[in-house]
């Protein structure tokens, strides 16, 4: 019987949420983008979450030129679905109106070969790529035990050899992209403007200077204070009121 009211509160959310998904859709189709956000942050306090909710919140925030939480929730959407190509050309624009200019420093050698490929899905998304080429390596041991010719059955055992080269690969890279997702702690400036400084404390040098939607990633926690990094891999220490992290 728990199961059951379970079972039906769960399909009652569902639908709440949808329908309040489709007001804040609506909201939006009608410039009402301070509506729309209202209703969409509803559906995100009720802990339910999806690239669709983020990358249409992030517009709102745009529309709005709320530049900050626009970066963040397409940060939090590209999390989601990496390679889709309309959250990453609306974070470009986004993040053409932020003040900072911080170089990237690549990767470079091996370490960018193995990034970029593992980097192609989210590690949800190779682990079930991990299933699939086992059940297809099933399939061949089947059709390698059933097959009555000789040329069909060779053609099965190469492929009993090959699609396991195929599952180590997929299990590494989900191994490797979910060892990434957990040390790398990525966060939005939030703040109009603030002060980094070189130690912990608000009497300490300043290092730099950063303003909203610049992206950092922190490295470790001190009282209220964390200490970030920047893409140019530069270093201080921020106040922790003044950025957001995205997980």
């Amino acid at each position: 019987m728990k199961n059951i009211i379970y079972i039906l509160l769960l399909i009652s959310q569902t639908f709440w949420a949808q329908s309040v998904f489709d007001k804040g859709n609506e909201h939006y189709r009608k410039g009402n983008y301070q509506e729309a956000i209202n209703a969409y942050e509803s559906i995100l306090k009720d802990k339910k979450e999806s690239c669709d909710l983020y990358y249409n919140l992030a517009n709102s925030y745009y529309k709005l030129n709320q530049i900050a939480p626009a970066i963040y929730y397409y940060e939090k959407a590209l999390l989601i679905s990496p390679n889709d190509k309309d959250i990453q050309n609306n974070l470009k624009f986004a993040k053409n109106s932020t003040i900072d200019d911080i170089k990237t420093i690549e990767k470079v050698g091996f370490e960018k070969m193995v990034s970029n490929f593992t980097g192609l899905f989210h590690y949800n998304s190779w682990a079930y790529i991990s299933v699939g080429l086992a059940i297809l390596f099933l399939l061949f041991f089947i059709g390698y035990y059933f097959s009555q010719t000789t040329l069909v059955k060779r053609i099965f055992f190469i492929g009993m050899f090959i699609v396991p080269i195929f599952i180590l690969m997929a299990v590494g890279a989900a191994v490797f992209e979910k060892s990434r997702y957990k040390n790398i702690k990525p966060a939005i400036v939030f703040a109009d403007v603030i002060s980094v400084k070189n130690e912990p404390r608000e009497n300490a040098t300043d290092a730099f200077i950063l303003h909203e939607g610049t992206k950092v990633f922190v490295l470790e926690n001190v009282d209220n204070w964390k200490k970030i990094q920047l893409t140019d891999e530069t270093e201080g220490w921020i106040l922790s009121e003044a950025i957001k992290e995205l997980k």
